[in-house]
């Protein structure tokens, strides 16, 4: 007697299985779904992680900056692991040995928040040249002050210049690597790197050498992307360019070698 058809796929329990799961598609819709569960995961337990470190601030009011950064590199390292363990959003640098033995200028392609939060600790006591309305988000923005970081109203033209230079000269007498996003804004990982003139600029004021990075991180957590995605993001580090290059061959040597690494790794 026949019961129902039977497909003849069965789990590997003798139960059969449904045949929606057998459609085309609803493989990829249940990754999707997964992605997006694991994303919104990671969210709220950044959050709560966030949350901890906030708590601590007035316990650190008179802390110098060398112990702040210290502080925000564990922050930095815990939410590294909950993006490793709950997205499973690894990174893997590569071309380590052309790092600079002192301070240097890092000018990296910008296309994730990841390289913001995660070069405070791939690239200890740096200094990051950012925007001024980062000052704002609750937490975060706090150690960003009193770190301190070089933060700029991209708006204010001469002013911003002035006030990158003189945080960058005061960084590197520290010791401090200084780090610019030289596009001045996060791209699409597809879109060539075109670097802005402010870094030119900078570079002809500082007598240091510059390390150009590469990372791929809009494929994993970019513009666009509602959820952050499973994988692994390349930090690239290219050989470095010395300093006093003449006006504008600095800009060039760099954004060559960054764009031919960019559609190499992807």
């Amino acid at each position: 007697m026949m019961m129902g058809h039977d497909t003849g796929h069965r789990t590997a329990y003798g139960s059969p299985v449904r045949p929606e799961a057998l459609r085309p598609g609803s493989h990829q819709l249940r990754t999707e779904t997964m992605t997006a569960l694991r994303s919104r995961t990671f969210d709220l337990l950044l959050g709560g992680w966030t949350a901890l470190f906030g708590a601590i601030i007035p316990a650190l009011f008179w802390a110098d900056g060398a112990r702040l950064r210290h502080v925000s590199r564990l922050w930095v390292a815990g939410v590294m692991g909950l993006l490793r363990r709950v997205v499973g959003l690894d990174h893997v640098e590569i071309g380590s040995a052309n790092r600079p033995a002192g301070p240097c200028l890092i000018v990296c392609n910008h296309q994730s928040t990841w390289e913001t939060i995660a070069f405070i600790r791939l690239f200890p006591d740096v200094a990051i040249v950012a925007k001024e309305e980062l000052l704002k988000i609750p937490v975060f923005g706090w150690y960003l002050r009193h770190s301190p970081m070089i933060t700029i109203d991209r708006e204010s033209g001469t002013q911003a210049l002035r006030r990158m230079v003189e945080g960058a000269k005061a960084a590197l007498a520290e010791g401090r690597p200084v780090l610019v996003f030289p596009e001045g804004t996060r791209k699409d990982p597809d879109t060539p790197i075109d670097f802005k003139r402010g870094v030119e600029l900078l570079y002809g004021r500082l007598d240091v050498s510059v390390l150009p990075v590469v990372v791929n991180s809009g494929r994993f957590w970019g513009i666009g992307r509602p959820a952050k995605r499973a994988g692994t993001i390349t930090v690239s580090c290219l050989p470095p360019l010395p300093p006093g290059l003449k006006s504008g061959e600095m800009m060039e040597r760099a954004e060559q070698a960054m764009e031919a690494e960019r559609r190499r790794i992807g």
